[in-house]
């Protein structure tokens, strides 16, 4: 049995679930995929933009990773999702204004007061869901925590470098911190110092993303001058 890592350590993206889910509907569902369906719904749409949010039978089956939890075997997959979609419809628990299309092609709704709006819309022609762009949403790995990546790249957490992450957390999107640990494990500068003088920099000066790849003249940049200092001889 695969088992869990446990929950990370800092910020973590927190999904909106309705109470009513473990008050009314939970006790009624007695079938996992279903359950997995409806919650897989829920992160679906809250990752949605807008007033109006669906989700469709393609955004279930090219997500690969969703899949493959429903069934250990692919040639089985589709008609479990099938069958499962099929449940949260009868239950009422999702909305499909397309019911009798092709799975890929169906539209799912949450029975929400703005789901049941949006359904009207389309029954009544007055909503087309494919003119609004979706914002992509799958089941791939997050991207580890900083705190984690940290750790494992440079050296104890401790309190004081506890409270500095936090408050780098708030000053930099995640990937200047990735990006900045990256480069200090590259240049052997394993110390949150050189890695918050990265940010700062980055900061003032903006943040090149040709450091990724960059040529020998501007991976100096990160050894030379202000950076000296910090690195390890």
């Amino acid at each position: 049995m695969p088992t869990f890592a446990g929950f990370p350590a800092g910020k973590v993206r927190l999904v909106p679930v309705p109470g009513p889910l473990f008050t009314d509907l939970l006790p009624t569902i007695d079938h996992l995929e279903e359950l997995k369906v409806t919650l897989y719904a829920l992160w679906f749409l809250d990752h949605q933009e807008g007033e109006r949010r669906y989700i469709t039978g393609a955004d279930f089956l090219e997500d690969e990773r969703f899949m493959a939890g429903l069934h250990h075997d692919p040639a089985h997959r589709q008609d479990v999702l099938d069958d499962a979609l099929e449940r949260t419809v009868r239950r009422n628990t999702l909305l499909c204004p397309t019911a009798g299309r092709p799975l890929a092609e169906r539209i799912y709704l949450l029975n929400s007061p703005r789901g049941r709006d949006a359904y009207q819309a389309i029954l009544q022609g007055a909503w087309d869901p494919h003119q609004q762009p979706q914002v992509p949403a799958s089941l791939s790995a997050e991207r580890p925590n900083i705190y984690r990546l940290y750790e494992e790249n440079i050296g104890a957490l401790t309190p004081l470098i506890a409270d500095a992450l936090r408050q780098a957390e708030e000053d930099y999107p995640p990937n200047w911190i990735e990006d900045a640990i990256r480069i200090a494990v590259e240049r052997n500068a394993r110390n949150w110092r050189y890695v918050d003088r990265v940010l700062q920099t980055w900061k003032e000066e903006g943040h090149d993303a040709v450091d990724r790849r960059t040529p020998e003249k501007d991976r100096r940049r990160y050894i030379e001058g202000e950076f000296a200092e910090f690195i390890e001889s």
